[in-house]
C-alpha cells in the first residue's frame, strides 16, 4: 500500500482519486446491445448470454425444479445464516415504514401525503467468482417490504448452465417472482425493454461490474429509474492509537478482496498504528484464497497520516466513502461530524462484514463519492411518495385569491380563470 505522511489540503484530491476505470467504447457497447435486444428479445439475450458467459440457454427463466433442487443444495448452517441475516434485515427495514402525513394548511384546505410501491422492480446480482446471494436478501426483502407486485431477478449461469444454489434459495425465501439466467449487459436490456421471457421493469437495483454499470445508466435514457450510480467496492477506516492493529487490517482486507479495483483506505494519527496495520496486512494476505486479488487491490489503496481529527475528518467527507469504520476514543467527534459516507461502523467489533450479511442495515450503497448526494438502499427506494390534497369551499374562498393573483403575474390566465370560475360559481350561489 502507499504511504502518505501528513498531506497538505492542496494535494487531497489527487490522493483521494479513485483507481481508474477503462471505460472506452463501453457505453457504445452497450447501446448496440440495447438496440439488438430492443428489437430482438429473447433471441438477442440468448446470443450474448452465448458470447459473454460461454454457456447456450434455451429458457432463461429458472423452473420450479431448480428452486426446489437448490433448496438440496446447501447446508443447514448456511440456511440458518441466511434465515438470521433475513430477520435482522427484515426488523430493520420494517422499522422504516413511516405513516401518513395529514395537514390542514389553511382552514378548509386539506393535504396530505403517503407511499405507494413502485409496482415492477429488477434486481441485478452479480455472479461469477463471489456470488452475492446476500444482495439478494438486501433487494428482495425491502421490495418485498414496501409491496412491489412483480420482483424480477437476473442473474448470470455459470458454464453449466446454473444458477449458484444459494441465490435461488435466499430468492424463493424472500419472494422473488420470477429468476433468470441473464447476466451482464444483456440482463439489464432485458429488464429495461422486456422480451418474450422477461417483463420490463420500472427501477432497476443491484450492483455489477463496469458493463453493468454504465448499461444501468443507459437503461435511464430509455424511461428506467435506476438505484445509484455504482463502482468498486471501496472502505476507508479511521483509527487511532487505541485501535487493534489486526482487526483494522482485516477490515481493509475483506473489501479488498472484493475485486482488483476496490480501494481501501486507513487514515489514521498513530504512526505506531500505520506501521503495525502494515504488516499486519502482509501477514494475513498471504492466507487469503483470493490473495491475487487482494493484492491488486491493495496497489491502489492508502495508508495516510494525518495530524489532528480534524484534518481526517474534513478529508474523510472530501472521499465520502461507500464504507466508514471508525475505531477511537473520540468516536463521538467522528460521529457527529461526519458528512459523507455510505454507512457508517463503530468500534472494534463492528467489521464491515457485519453489515455485509447479518446486522440489518443494508449494503447497497453509493460508491465513488456519490455518498456526497446519495443514500444507500433502503425502504423508500422501493416506494414512491404522493401528495393529495381536497379544498372545501371556505378553502378555495381563503386561498383562491392568492392563486390568481400569482397565476396572473406569471402570465397564465387559464390557471386563473380555473379558480375564478369557482369562486364567482360560489359568490352567485351566495347571492341567490
Amino acid at each position: 500500500m502507499n504511504k502518505i505522511y501528513n498531506p497538505k489540503p492542496a494535494s487531497w484530491p489527487e490522493i483521494l482519486e479513485r483507481p481508474p476505470q477503462n471505460l472506452t467504447n463501453i457505453e457504445a457497447t452497450v447501446s448496440d446491445i440495447f438496440s439488438e435486444i430492443k428489437l430482438k428479445g429473447d433471441l438477442a439475450v440468448k446470443k450474448y448470454t452465448q458470447l459473454f458467459d460461454g454457456i447456450e440457454i434455451e429458457k432463461l427463466m429458472v423452473s420450479t425444479n431448480e428452486l426446489t433442487t437448490s433448496e438440496k443444495e446447501i447446508t443447514s448452517d448456511l440456511k440458518n445464516a441466511i434465515n438470521l441475516a433475513k430477520t435482522n434485515i427484515e426488523k430493520f427495514h420494517c422499522a422504516q415504514k413511516s405513516e401518513k402525513i395529514v395537514l390542514e394548511t389553511s382552514e378548509g384546505v386539506k393535504c396530505w401525503q403517503e407511499k405507494r410501491p413502485i409496482q415492477k422492480v429488477g434486481l441485478y446480482i452479480p455472479g461469477g467468482t463471489a456470488p452475492l446471494f446476500s444482495t439478494v436478501l438486501m433487494l428482495a426483502i425491502p421490495a418485498k417490504i414496501a409491496g412491489c407486485e412483480e420482483i424480477i431477478l437476473c442473474t448470470p449461469p455459470n458454464k453449466e448452465g446454473k444458477i449458484e444454489p444459494s441465490i435461488l434459495y435466499a430468492a424463493k425465501l424472500c419472494g422473488v417472482t420470477k429468476i433468470f439466467k441473464i447476466g451482464g449487459i444483456q440482463a439489464i436490456g432485458a429488464m429495461t425493454f422486456g422480451t418474450e421471457s422477461v417483463p420490463s421493469v420500472y427501477k432497476i437495483f443491484g450492483p455489477g461490474n463496469n458493463f453493468v454499470t454504465i448499461a444501468k445508466q443507459i437503461a435511464t435514457k430509455h424511461g428506467v429509474a435506476i438505484d445509484m450510480p455504482a463502482g468498486p467496492s471501496e472502505l476507508l477506516v479511521f483509527a487511532d492509537e487505541t485501535a487493534n492493529a489486526s482487526f483494522v487490517a482485516s477490515d481493509l482486507l475483506s473489501q479488498a478482496e472484493h475485486g482488483a479495483d476496490s480501494q481501501v483506505i486507513l487514515i489514521t494519527t498513530s504512526r505506531r498504528l500505520l506501521n503495525n496495520v502494515e504488516k499486519e496486512l502482509q501477514s494475513q494476505l498471504k492466507v487469503l484464497p483470493r490473495i491475487a486479488v487482494a493484492s491488486q487491490s491493495l496497489n491502489n489503496s492508502k495508508l495516510i497520516l494525518v495530524e489532528t481529527n480534524l484534518m481526517a475528518i474534513n478529508l474523510i467527507n472530501e472521499y465520502a466513502p461507500e464504507h466508514f469504520l471508525i475505531v477511537s476514543n473520540e468516536e463521538d467527534f467522528f460521529i457527529e461530524n461526519i458528512q459523507n459516507a455510505g454507512s457508517v461502523f463503530i468500534g472494534s467489533y463492528t467489521p464491515e462484514s457485519a453489515g455485509d450479511y447479518a446486522s440489518g442495515t443494508n449494503h447497497t450503497l453509493p460508491t465513488n463519492g456519490f455518498a456526497k448526494q446519495y443514500s444507500g438502499v433502503n425502504l423508500d427506494s422501493f416506494l414512491k411518495t404522493m401528495t393529495f390534497q381536497k379544498i372545501s369551499e371556505k378553502g378555495i374562498q381563503n386561498i383562491g385569491s392568492a392563486i390568481e393573483i400569482m397565476a396572473e403575474a406569471e402570465g397564465l390566465q387559464a390557471h386563473k380563470n380555473a379558480v375564478t370560475i369557482r369562486l364567482e360559481s360560489l359568490k352567485m350561489r351566495e347571492n341567490a
